[in-house]
């Protein structure tokens, strides 16, 4: 009995060893990354080249590494999917399906195009055109969320894109998949529209009547581990179920973070599963870097490097091209080129099809996998320089003057609580100018479209060099109480009748208020932001969202 549970237990350690081992190695590539000022995702990738040309590669293809990986993108879609609830789907309907299917058949039909131009079938050229006309959700999410960029802009259009580029790779799957199996494409296309149609429908009737019912249950129950383990299911039987109906594991994914967007427990499943997304989406990019055949790397690293510059220089061109014909500025159209400007996942499983791959031929193929993944890798790199030509091109003339702009509201800091502020200022329409003096989150948020100027705000000069006595209110969201304090009568000075209302992440205590027009506000607790925003709109004369928390605070006041 002793030898069986010992002899169970060796085949245990067999089976996860690789995981652990390439958990510990992807903590040492991260940390690597961060000392060399690097994307984490950087260091992933070039970890798992490493053990490619280390002879390792085969050490982690068990199906524990895979599903890891799988899982890793899963829950990155399923947290894409709890930021789009059906009335955000509803306002992003343009950006999705038509800026989505704008950039869809500018940079597919392109390449498309290039690909008939050097003798390709009709059928491998339109494939692999469409299929590299796709970017990466995993990498471009990835970088998204590391700036902070989910409400600009860039990062709303970015994400509304990769969902359609979603939809449109689950159809070229199907398209790949019907091949030589005899099946009519027609019918097959059909099939795969119905059943995602009715996987949308699931997962909409699930938001309605479940989501509450069961979250009501799971938070009475007032257990942790419960609480954990509903998220995780939910996350992972939405891309099960949908596997199991042919579609997409991610789109299962999306859908069923979507079914909590509206919920009042998504903050407390989106807070359950942030871990388990960074951690399993790890092993994807060192996957990706594993993946490569490092004998076609040594022997045409060459033509690698020449497909890979090409692929981004084509693919920054098309999405510039898409951004521009949807009538995108110039600064923008860039930004958003550039980010959007690599290979696919889904274009490594697609190319990874043995019909696909027998039209492509085994050399062009393992030449344009190598490049797609070269590009992954790229990303962070590539995305920057496209971000701060937005930015240069965004300042205008070095000695251009500052506008007349006589917005209602000052935004003093452009930190994240200032963004999250200007985020929900701009969504209900409320026109803002922000004042920032750190050059580096000045330069960001230009490039990112935030309306904002350069100048140092503890200067009194630069309080009439900005009208402040013109608007209707100051919202300062300086990190310190210090340097806050030192602010407030610089602003009291310049503007007494002006509201003031201060933003602090983290306030000990309630400091005191020595006037009438000052409020403080903790952005560190429960809609902090939103408290924030429900002020200014108070101003403005237009409705708060937050009325039941407004009259219990002045309940409690009283």
């Amino acid at each position: 009995m002793i030898e069986l549970l010992a002899g169970g237990a060796h085949s245990v350690v067999d089976v996860i060893q690789p995981a652990i081992i390439l958990l510990g190695l992807g903590i040492l590539a991260a940390l690597c990354a961060r000392v060399l000022r690097l994307n984490p995702i950087v260091g992933y990738i070039v970890l798992g080249v490493i053990l490619t040309f280390a002879g390792q590669a085969e050490t982690f293809e068990g199906p524990v590494v895979a599903a890891l990986a799988e899982a890793g993108v899963m829950f990155l879609l399923f947290n894409l999917g709890l930021h789009f609830s059906l009335s955000k789907i509803r306002e992003e309907a343009r950006n999705i399906f038509g800026f989505g299917a704008l950039q869809m058949l500018i940079a597919g039909g392109g390449f498309t195009g290039l690909g008939l131009l050097f003798g390709l079938p009709p059928l491998a050229a339109i494939l692999g055109g469409f299929a590299l006309g796709l970017s990466s959700t995993a990498v471009v999410l990835g970088v998204v969320r590391e700036r902070n960029q989910e409400d600009c802009p860039v990062g709303r259009a970015s994400q509304s894109i990769l969902i359609f580029q979603d939809i449109a790779a689950i159809m070229l799957l199907v398209v790949a998949g019907s091949l030589g199996t005899g099946e009519a494409l027609g019918a097959s296309l059909g099939y795969a529209v119905l059943k995602a149609l009715g996987a949308f429908v699931i997962a909409v009737v699930f938001a309605r009547y479940l989501t509450e019912p069961l979250f009501r249950i799971v938070t009475r129950i007032d257990s942790s581990e419960v609480l954990t383990a509903t998220a995780l299911f939910i996350a992972l039987a939405a891309g099960w179920l949908t596997g199991l109906a042919g579609l997409s594991l991610t789109l299962g994914a999306f859908l069923g973070g979507m079914a909590l967007a509206d919920s009042r427990y998504r903050l407390l499943v989106q807070t359950e599963v942030e871990a388990f997304r960074g951690l399993f989406l790890s092993f994807f990019f060192m996957t990706v870097g594993l993946s490569l055949d490092p004998s076609v790397i040594r022997d045409q690293w060459h033509l690698i490097l020449i497909a890979t510059l090409a692929l981004v220089v084509l693919k920054c061109s098309f999405n510039i091209a898409a951004g521009l014909a949807n009538r995108w500025s110039v600064p923008g159209s860039i930004q958003l080129g550039f980010l959007l400007g690599q290979g696919s996942e889904f274009a490594l499983v697609l190319f990874s099809l043995p019909a696909v791959a027998a039209l492509l031929g085994a050399e062009a193929l393992a030449i344009v996998v190598s490049a797609i993944a070269v590009s992954m890798a790229l990303t962070p790199a590539i995305s920057n320089v496209g971000r701060s030509l937005a930015g240069k091109l965004r300042q205008g003339p070095p000695d251009e003057k500052m506008d007349a702009d006589k917005a209602p509201i000052l935004v003093v800091n452009l930190g994240q609580t200032g963004r999250l502020v200007a985020d929900r200022l701009d969504d209900a329409g409320i026109h803002y100018l922000a004042v920032e003096y750190d050059r580096e989150r000045f330069e960001r948020a230009l490039a990112d479209g935030y309306p904002v100027q350069f100048g140092p705000v503890g200067d009194p000069r630069s309080w009439q060099a900005l009208a402040i006595s013109e608007r209707k209110g100051v919202v300062v969201t300086q990190g310190s109480m210090d340097r806050i304090r030192e602010i407030g009568p610089l602003i009291r000075d310049h503007a007494p009748e002006i509201q003031r209302i201060i933003a602090v992440d983290g306030m000990e205590e309630d400091p005191e208020i020595d006037d009438d027009r000052t409020i403080f506000i903790d952005t560190a607790k429960t809609d902090g932001i939103e408290h924030v925003a429900d002020e200014v709109r108070a101003l403005m004369g237009m409705e708060r969202h937050l009325h039941e928390a407004g009259e219990a605070a002045d309940k409690e006041a009283a």
